[in-house]
């Protein structure tokens, strides 16, 4: 028997701009997430990562979605134990069932609130949405509004691009 999730069914399926799900968490690091080197360990960024993803499909697309992929995720800089470490996630782009959501990490000393956030990691997510049965369902269009979500938009294309050519190419290499 097919498990029945929790939808909030989608008022309407009209094209939302990025800023409508752009989504901001916060948390300040804590000692046993740290690594053998005593930095926040890589994994606990890529988890608040991808709960902040999820925040922003799950507001785009109006009820339940799932991570599909994680497309990329660059670490830039070490996070330390006790830093602020923020994101901010928006969809970058949106297919049928399916977004990209990006995510920029910045961490911050907690004994300096004047410290600008340093960059420390991106991330991209893909998310499906999903239905009260669990299969995929459609999602709102997406409207790039400004310069910076037009460039965002681009290069969630070619990223998409090269995800089903290397798809198709490992399918290829399978049946040779």
């Amino acid at each position: 028997m097919a498990r029945t999730l929790p939808c909030v069914p989608v008022a309407s399926l009209d094209a939302r701009s990025p800023a409508f799900a752009r989504v901001s968490l916060a948390v300040m690091t804590h000692a046993p997430q740290a690594n053998l080197l005593g930095n926040v360990h890589g994994g606990e960024i890529v988890k608040l990562a991808d709960s902040t993803a999820g925040a922003v499909a799950q507001r785009h697309s109006g009820g339940p979605a799932v991570t599909a992929a994680l497309d990329e995720m660059v670490f830039l800089a070490p996070v330390h134990v006790g830093d602020i470490v923020r994101t901010l996630g928006q969809v970058n782009w949106a297919g049928r069932s399916s977004m990209e959501i990006g995510v920029r990490v910045e961490a911050q000393p907690w004994n300096d609130p004047s410290a600008d956030g340093l960059h420390v990691a991106s991330a991209y997510f893909v998310f499906v949405a999903l239905d009260e049965d669990g299969r995929a369902r459609e999602v709102p269009p997406l409207v790039p509004e400004t310069p910076d979500d037009l460039r965002r938009h681009r290069e969630a294309e070619i990223r998409r691009a090269h995800r089903l050519a290397r798809k198709s190419e490992i399918e290829a290499g399978r049946r040779a």
